[in-house]
């Protein structure tokens, strides 16, 4: 009994860690992105979008694990509206996330030959929309777990 309350501890807080990753990622990713980034500051952006990636993934990987076995059970989230919406959410962010992602993957010719990758003003602009939105779904996440866990959603 013990060891199974400490796995789904352990699930629960891989889960929250990972949330916590995620939006960290991309404050710094906001934060950082300039036009016409420096040779580090590219490099920085590219290691915090592949840091975004992996704690999405463990974000993931760790939510379908609760909802399977470590969580409510799977009734308690799949017949509750407001669980899709975090799934629509985190998908939606995951979706946005692969322009910024491309554009970095882009940079890796510049940035192996020593130099500066080149993003213009309108580029730029357009990145630090996508990651607004995102920033913007992954802030919802929390209130829309909170309203769950107080059984807001669930089916009378």
């Amino acid at each position: 009994m013990a060891q199974d309350l400490l796995t789904r501890a352990g699930v629960a807080y891989l889960h929250e860690i990972g949330f916590m990753v995620c939006f960290a990622a991309l404050l710094l990713e906001r934060w950082l992105l300039r036009p016409d980034p420096d040779r580090a500051t590219a490099t920085r952006l590219v290691i915090i979008d592949i840091v975004y990636g992996l704690a999405a993934l463990t974000l993931l990987v760790s939510g379908i694990l609760r909802v399977i076995h470590f969580g409510q059970g799977s009734a308690f989230y799949t017949t509750n509206p407001l669980f899709w919406w975090k799934v629509g959410l985190f998908l939606g962010a995951g979706a946005l996330s692969l322009y910024p992602t491309v554009t970095y993957v882009l940079w890796a010719i510049p940035l192996r030959r020593g130099e500066a990758p080149s993003l213009s003003a309108a580029a730029t602009t357009r990145l630090r929309w996508v990651i607004n939105i995102e920033l913007l779904a992954f802030a919802t996440l929390p209130l829309l777990a909170s309203l769950m866990a107080r059984g807001v959603g669930r089916p009378a």
